[in-house]
């Protein structure tokens, strides 16, 4: 089941002037218009397509405040235009590795018992980092400060604090964080799951951006490839 799905069943003229030359009583001349200059145009980044296998190359997301660059090669698939992910051939069965990025507004105060405790945290990347390492049943790894592109932004690991059994949790799962006051949309199904956060400050709104390895025997290349895809995220400013 995709990440998407997951969150599914929760619910841009040149003028050109012409030159009028002196005007006699007998005749009047108009000089030629001399050729617009030439201008060399800045390459355009394609729009992240909404679904469907991805060619290799950098894509553009506009999925918050500031638009950012992200760059993946062949193999991956875009999922909702919001969510990219490539299965591990070597298992089949289970979902691989996922780079997500939506809003998320909401975090539970406990992963486990989650059901009437998702809190709105506010815009602010350091709200959204305190409650996350405050969140009781799951463990986060001390943040660290990075840049992502123009932005600074924290950085952290996150997964289910030790060896928690998921089966007492609310619905069966480890709730992480959601868009909704009342329904979960990001979640751990299994405690072998590992998520990377970068939370983005834009100017004082948040973009949340997380690599995600569902299982731990996922094949240690497409580990490498998914953070390298992560890594490649870059935020822009026009200032």
């Amino acid at each position: 089941m995709s990440v998407l799905l997951r969150r599914a069943i929760a619910l841009a003229s040149i003028l050109s002037v012409g030159l009028l030359g002196p005007v006699g009583l007998s005749a009047c001349t108009t000089a030629e218009a001399p050729p617009p200059a030439a201008t060399t145009e800045a390459p355009t980044v394609a729009p992240l397509p909404e679904s469907g296998n991805l060619n290799a190359g950098s894509y553009l997301v506009t999925s918050f405040t500031e638009p950012f660059e992200i760059t993946v090669p062949d193999g991956w698939l875009s999922d909702g235009g919001e969510v990219l992910f490539k299965d591990d051939p070597d298992h089949p069965e289970n979902l691989g590795v996922a780079v997500v990025f939506w809003p998320t507004p909401y975090v539970p105060t406990d992963a486990c018992a989650w059901q009437g405790n998702l809190v709105e945290v506010g815009p602010s990347a350091e709200a959204f980092v305190d409650a996350m390492t405050a969140q009781t049943s799951t463990a986060s790894t001390t943040p660290v400060e990075v840049m992502v592109g123009d932005y600074s932004g924290f950085e952290f690991d996150h997964s289910v604090e030790g060896d928690l059994d998921i089966t007492p949790c609310d619905r069966d799962k480890f709730c992480i964080s959601s868009e909704f006051s009342n329904e979960c949309t990001s979640w751990y199904s299994t405690k072998e799951e590992r998520q990377t956060f970068r939370v983005v400050d834009l100017n004082g709104q948040r973009a949340v951006i997380w690599v995600v390895q569902f299982h731990e025997s996922i094949n240690p290349e497409l580990t490498s490839e998914a953070r390298a895809v992560f890594d490649s995220i870059m935020f822009k400013s026009d200032k």
